[in-house]
């Protein structure tokens, strides 16, 4: 048995020493930029609009399979087109594209969701593929692509063709075809892909969709031949070795070719913090625990694990399982959903990690395991290092010492904690755009305890003689943007300068009223489905076909069905599904809205639904009358977009606007300049 392990790690030593596929001593994190059913969170442009924010934090950002799927709306699982067509449920290719160069210019890389595993037919077919021409060359799959044992063998009535490829190389998908990896003109196809995602697309990487269908050597051979500098698969599986021989097997000439998603700390995490009684269980194995921490992209959920009838697996520790992978080697993978509910929170322990040094393959020391808690020491570079506690937030006796680490984020279950040989400034809240205005706490995380801050509000480096104040100190700054800079100083001299970018802004909660008018198809009640920017519904139309709306308004001589919805912020939308009778017919979906809107149903229909469409502008201009109390018109000469956020531009002097309340209130341009209206 000891000949066996020895013989094992050698082995991996010597792949090691060749190894490619993810980098070594990465200190990156990733955003999954999406989750099941995000399509309006996950529009390239709204992820665009964040890009200076997202570039703060992230090093990756992964988003869906960005090709026409075969039907939508999609989360692009049933990929069709790989070339030509790249008009999805996200946007189109002009957005796309943009949204990739914008994070590039951020220093952020996009992860392409790559689904090769399987692919779906054209319309009314079961073999039917597209044919797609790259740089001269045409391109199409057939049955001789295709897995002879597809569906587990059971073809289509309907199939006019057979499959006639090898049999598969792992697990069957029965909700298309099974690709046959072993056809060279599959693996031609799919190399050439792969070369339009990175070379032309301009993606970073790729997060391989389902590789435990098909053996881990194609990933490696299609890795080698595209170079991808970042490659992660999802291998499902919660057993660590299974994980590890995975990787290994994406070996190409002695060189690994990916890493792998890490199930087997994602199933630890889920057992301790469902019991909260556990802790102890992260002592177990995990891929970013041991010798193949490099390969190992860490993460809670994802979009298969959380609201999809798994009920979010770590239910109400979840910011708790996020700080330990924060914490520990491997390169952590935030969820969106996760980011946006716990924001201020990750980016605290973001910026720790950062300025630790913590990579994909630092070490790590357990300090405490036990029913009731667990403890773990990382080491970044120069010597500093985090500590994160799960469980009890007492400090473990008999280990590092208490008064050596400034505690930068705790709440239920965890506490994350910066070493004070960092030497740099800290404040309590971390860049971001803010509701109301907060005081921020300046602090030393510094060994010297007489260490004082120097800041600056006006984006400049602080010096000696900026402004300083005492370790602790708190201060304050009026609504608006402050570039805000501290460092420490120490003996006249200032060192670890950070930057905070701050935007305090005073919106109310308001009001929007949707119309729905159906003369084009003449239905006498309109169900209203409708659900927030988090992908959840009101409680009033939890259940499908949602609010049903009987009786009409009268607007400009047409008669209207009509619902109002309160949004609790400047960034709340809400999006909607319109049907009649118990659900169909349907209309597509309407997503992303934040302002009161007039919707005519068309008579033409898209995929079998009903196609919306958006007069707004010609009903009062986009005001509501139901709202106004001036009786003035004000008329909307522009609508575009500022900071992500709708705009409507009007030539009225700003007392017109003020004039008319309600649906109105927010920022306008008004002869070129900003105007709010409370």
């Amino acid at each position: 048995m000891k000949k066996i392990f020895t013989t094992l790690l050698t082995a991996f030593a010597a792949l090691s020493a060749s190894a490619q596929g993810w980098p070594a001593n990465y200190q990156g994190v990733m955003l999954q930029g999406f989750y099941w059913d995000s399509y309006a969170d996950t529009q390239w442009t709204n992820l665009e609009s964040q890009a200076n924010e997202l570039g703060e934090f992230f090093r990756l950002v992964w988003i869906p399979q960005s090709g026409k799927s075969a039907s939508e709306p999609s989360m692009g699982y049933n990929d069709l087109y790989w070339f030509s067509n790249y008009n999805s449920s996200f946007g189109n290719e002009a957005q796309l594209r943009s949204m990739i160069d914008t994070f590039k210019k951020q220093g952020i890389g996009t992860i392409a969701d790559v689904v090769i595993n399987h692919r779906s037919s054209l319309p009314d077919t079961w073999m039917g593929f597209p044919e797609e021409t790259y740089k001269g060359v045409t391109y199409t799959m057939t049955p001789a692509d295709i897995c002879a044992n597809d569906d587990n063998g059971k073809t289509a009535a309907q199939a006019e063709v057979k499959p006639t490829g090898a049999n598969d190389t792992g697990d069957d998908f029965d909700g298309a075809r099974d690709i046959d990896h072993t056809s060279t003109n599959a693996q031609t196809m799919i190399k050439a892909y792969l070369d339009f995602l990175l070379n032309d697309l301009g993606y970073a990487g790729f997060r391989y969709d389902m590789v435990k269908g098909y053996a881990a050597q194609y990933t490696g051979m299609y890795n080698a031949a595209a170079n991808p500098t970042y490659s992660v698969g999802e291998y499902w599986d919660g057993n660590a070795t299974a994980l590890e021989r995975w990787v290994s097997g994406t070996a190409h000439d002695g060189k690994i070719q990916s890493a792998a998603f890490d199930f087997a700390l994602k199933y630890l995490l889920r057992d301790c913090c469902n019991t909260g009684k556990d802790w102890n269980k992260m002592a177990d194995n995990y891929l970013a625990n041991g010798d193949y921490k490099r390969y190992a992209v860490t993460f809670v959920d994802n979009h298969d694990t959380y609201q999809r009838g798994n009920d979010s697996e770590t239910k109400a520790n979840q910011l708790a399982a996020n700080a330990f992978i924060l914490a520990a080697p491997g390169t952590p993978c935030i969820f969106l959903p996760h980011w946006k509910s716990y924001k201020e929170s990750i980016k605290q322990m973001i910026y720790a990690r950062q300025t630790a040094g913590i990579s994909n393959q630092s070490t790590t020391e357990q300090l405490q395991s036990k029913t009731n808690q667990y403890v773990m020491k990382v080491d970044g570079t120069d010597g500093k290092s985090v500590i994160v506690m799960l469980g009890s937030k007492a400090w473990p006796t008999g280990t590092v010492n208490s008064a050596d680490y400034e505690c930068v984020s705790k709440g239920g279950n965890y506490a994350y904690y910066l070493s004070k040989n960092a030497e740099t400034a800290w404040t309590s809240l971390p860049s971001g755009t803010y509701e109301e205005q907060k005081g921020i706490t300046l602090t030393a995380v510094s060994a010297d305890a007489t260490a004082q801050l120097v800041y600056t509000t006006d984006g400049t480096e602080p010096t000696a003689q900026s402004t300083a104040v005492a370790n602790g100190t708190e201060i304050n700054f009026d609504s608006g943007e402050t570039t805000l800079k501290v460092g420490l100083l120490k003996n006249g001299v200032v060192s670890g300068v950070i930057t905070r970018h701050y935007d305090f802004r005073s919106f109310e909660k308001h009001d929007i009223s949707i119309y729905v008018n159906t003369d084009n198809v003449g239905w006498g009640n309109v169900n209203f489905w409708s659900w927030g920017g988090d992908g959840t519904h009101a409680p009033s139309n939890i259940n499908w076909p949602g609010d049903n709306v009987s009786t009409t308004v009268s607007v400009d001589g047409k008669n209207w069905f009509m619902k109002q919805y309160a949004l609790n912020n400047s960034t709340d939308y809400v999006s909607f599904v319109f049907s009649t009778g118990s659900g169909s017919p349907q209309t597509l979906n309407v997503e992303n809205i934040a302002e009161t809107k007039y919707y005519e149903i068309s008579a033409s229909q898209q995929d079998g639904k009903y196609m919306v469409t958006d007069v707004t502008l010609q009903h009062s201009s986009g005001i509501d009358p139901a709202v106004s109390n001036s009786g003035n018109a004000a008329v909307c000469t522009k609508v575009y977009t500022i900071d992500g956020r709708m705009v409507r531009q009007f030539a009225q002097p700003t007392s017109v606007l003020k004039a008319v309340t309600g649906l109105v209130k927010g920022m306008y341009i008004v002869n070129h300049k900003k105007v709010f209206v409370r």
